[in-house]
């Protein structure tokens, strides 16, 4: 980590002193991915002609992964294990729901689009207060339309599908003690789920630290 972060140090004097070719550019941005720290480390460099106007900035840019899939894939349990491994928050995508969602859910009744509107935009808001403040987190959210996905998506977050065969997550469910979401609901999750194009999909039949070291591979963490 030591030699990392002198690495890095060493860059951020290059830079410094370094300028441009195009003096048009009001400045060059430089992002590199440090495992150390579980962030995007960005060197801005302004160009000679915006000098005057301050000093060089070098600033953190945040990470929100969103672990997606149907109720039972393991979004919870993985992303509490992935959050303690990067030293990030971890934020469940349930406890967003408003109290009707969730007492319609106990009885068995499957959410419509209305009934996932606001829960949503909540979500929303969350990741952008995250970023904002330029603070990474994981987030475990079913994400199961691409229109869901759509509301949830910007530059800085990053999807992982966990993806797994009704029949082992109806076992899951059926062993799961303490949540609103019935098992029942299961076959309702799987024809709502929409699969996501050019998003990473991990295999949740694997053991639990093969599941997060192939996330931190894949994301280059």
């Amino acid at each position: 980590m030591r030699m990392r972060v002198s690495w890095l140090r060493e860059l951020r004097t290059i830079l410094t002193f370094a300028t441009p070719h195009a003096v048009d550019q009001p400045f060059a941005v430089l992002q590199l991915r440090s495992a150390d720290v579980g962030q995007a480390v960005s060197l801005q460099m302004l160009c000679p002609g915006a000098l005057a106007s301050g000093p060089r900035e070098v600033y953190q840019a945040a990470m929100i992964i969103i672990l997606m899939g149907v109720s039972g894939s393991g979004k919870t349990t993985l992303g509490n294990l992935l959050a303690r491994d990067l030293g990030w928050p971890f934020h469940d995508g349930d406890d967003f729901h408003p109290q009707a969602n969730i007492d319609k859910m106990r009885r068995g009744i499957p959410l419509t689009d209305d009934d996932r509107d606001a829960w949503l935009t909540t979500l929303r808001h969350q990741i952008d207060t995250l970023v904002d403040s330029q603070r990474s987190a994981v987030l475990a959210c079913s994400a199961l339309k691409q229109a869901y996905r759509d509301r949830l998506q910007r530059p800085e977050v990053r999807l992982i599908y966990l993806k797994g065969d009704c029949a082992l997550i109806r076992q899951r469910l059926l062993a799961r003690q303490g949540h609103f979401m019935p098992p029942d609901l299961l076959a309702s999750q799987f024809a709502t789920l929409e699969e996501p194009q050019g998003v990473p999909a991990i295999d949740v039949a694997q053991a639990p630290e093969t599941i997060i070291a192939a996330i931190k591979r894949t994301l280059a963490l």
